[in-house]
């Protein structure tokens, strides 16, 4: 069993206030991504993704690295489960790996890919945690990807089926549901920029993705909707940063609206409010394939809004960049080992304009964390003082939202465990807990322990 490391006094009380700042049915949570964490990429009938296909394309990913084993929690998933409920969880989101569930474009449902995440929500509901499902994690199919992909309608349909096949099996006991996590990231920089699968560099392809991921989004709400019982609740996880202009200057400050638009309102709006945002039109030359009655499906209501929230944008005008026209220029200061910059105020930020601007019934830090570049002591351990830091620093300023009467419900640590950083490899670890990849051994860091004592905070005195 791994332990956790003990809190200097000093740290514990730190951490103890800032959770007493949140409500005693506030929802303590860690998220993870199945294919950043499970590995077992052929076993039991999945079939390979457009990441697995990615990852081999000679430079697509740091050091060649695959999801071929990854932290090898399709094996481990009850070591896992234990760890969670070591560091006092209270809710795990995960996401289901779709090439697990439907292998084939032809293919009935796989029962032994089903069967994986029924023990798995078995067993976090035995522990007392709570399963908060995401559906899709940019694990695409490749045999969907061979078909058009995101740029071809049929992939909406699909997700709604393969929606449908999963809630029929996991509805009864998963009552939080995500459709879609972050869609602007795999539209724009799978499709536009092309630095993630599938590594498409196409306007017109990436404004396709765009609306056929409203489209899924909306056709996968109203089949979970149709299989879920009352007290199911659906959602969606988006990437969202605060903009703000580089300078004072008119050209900056467009640049700031248009980032702004383009980072966190491209999806939300049409999604809250049936009908593409009216900045739109300005970012992009391609055509959105809308068809009769899209926007009443993609506005189709749901219960829930789930912000990514990692930095700020500050950015300066720059017409050589692609649709939004704006270069992020962070200012100097503190930065991750990603390079983004650590801005802790963004994050109520971002959490007050989204309940200003859609006022959805309930909002979830779907996402929130930073990789560092941890060091293991030669005792196993690891002070990790600047993920600390980002911690309690963003844990902190979130609060104030609470105090301004915001429904702010829950807060997920990106991430559970070191993991497959995508375009990174392994380079990048933003876990609470360690994973020495050759052994596959996990260490809680000491942001491990920090958010345990958060999240603890009611149940133990000082």
């Amino acid at each position: 069993m791994t332990t956790i490391p003990p809190l200097p006094t000093a740290l514990q009380t730190r951490a103890h206030e800032i959770g007493r700042r949140y409500p005693r049915d506030f929802v303590w949570g860690a998220a993870t991504a199945a294919p950043q964490i499970e590995g077992s990429t052929d076993a039991d009938g999945r079939t390979p993704s457009i990441w697995d296909t990615f990852a081999r394309v000679p430079g697509a990913v740091a050091d060649g690295d695959t999801l071929d084993h990854a932290d090898e929690h399709y094996f481990r998933w009850r070591d896992d489960i234990a760890l969670m409920s070591e560091l006092g969880l209270d809710a795990y989101r995960f996401s289901i790996a779709w090439p697990r569930i439907v292998p084939t474009v032809d293919s009935p449902a796989n029962r032994s890919g089903l069967d994986f995440y029924d023990r798995l929500v078995d067993e976090l509901l035995s522990r007392g945690i709570e399963p908060f499902a995401t559906l899709y994690h940019w694990d695409l199919p490749q045999w969907q990807q061979d078909r058009g992909g995101w740029a071809d309608r049929s992939v909406a349909h699909r997700f709604a089926e393969y929606a449908t096949r999963v809630a029929e099996r996991l509805g009864d006991r998963v009552h939080k549901w995500m459709t879609l996590n972050e869609p602007w990231v795999y539209v724009f920089l799978g499709h536009l920029d092309g630095v993630h699968a599938p590594g498409i560099r196409s306007e017109e392809h990436a404004v396709r993705a765009m609306h056929h991921s409203l489209l899924a989004h909306g056709l996968g709400t109203q089949a979970l909707r149709a299989v879920l019982p009352s007290d199911g609740r659906i959602g969606i996880a988006l990437s969202m940063s605060p903009a703000e202009p580089a300078t004072p200057t008119p050209h900056d400050g467009a640049a700031a609206d248009r980032f702004d638009l383009y980072r966190n309102w491209l999806f939300l709006h049409p999604i809250m409010r049936g009908e593409y945002h009216p900045g739109t039109s300005e970012l992009f030359r391609a055509e959105i394939p809308i068809e009769d009655g899209d926007l009443d499906v993609i506005s189709h209501p749901i219960d829930f809004v789930g912000i990514n929230y990692y930095s700020r944008g500050v950015v300066r005008a720059d017409d050589s960049i692609p649709v939004m026209r704006a270069r992020e220029t962070p200012p100097p200061g503190v930065v991750t080992a990603m390079g983004w910059e650590v801005h802790p105020q963004g994050i109520a930020d971002i959490i007050a304009q989204t309940h200003e601007r859609y006022a959805p019934a309930a909002i979830y830090v779907t996402e929130n964390g930073s990789a560092w570049d941890d060091e293991v002591t030669d005792e196993g351990a690891v002070f990790d003082t600047g993920r600390v830091d980002y911690l309690t620093a963003h844990l902190t300023a979130a609060a104030t939202c609470l105090e301004g009467g915001i429904p702010l419900r829950g807060y997920f640590a990106w991430s559970l465990l070191d993991n497959f950083e995508w375009a990174e490899g392994y380079r990048k670890r933003f876990g609470i807990v360690h994973v020495d990849y050759p052994t596959q051994r996990r260490t809680v860091k000491q942001s491990g322990a920090v958010y345990r004592s958060v999240a603890l905070a009611h149940e133990t005195e000082v």
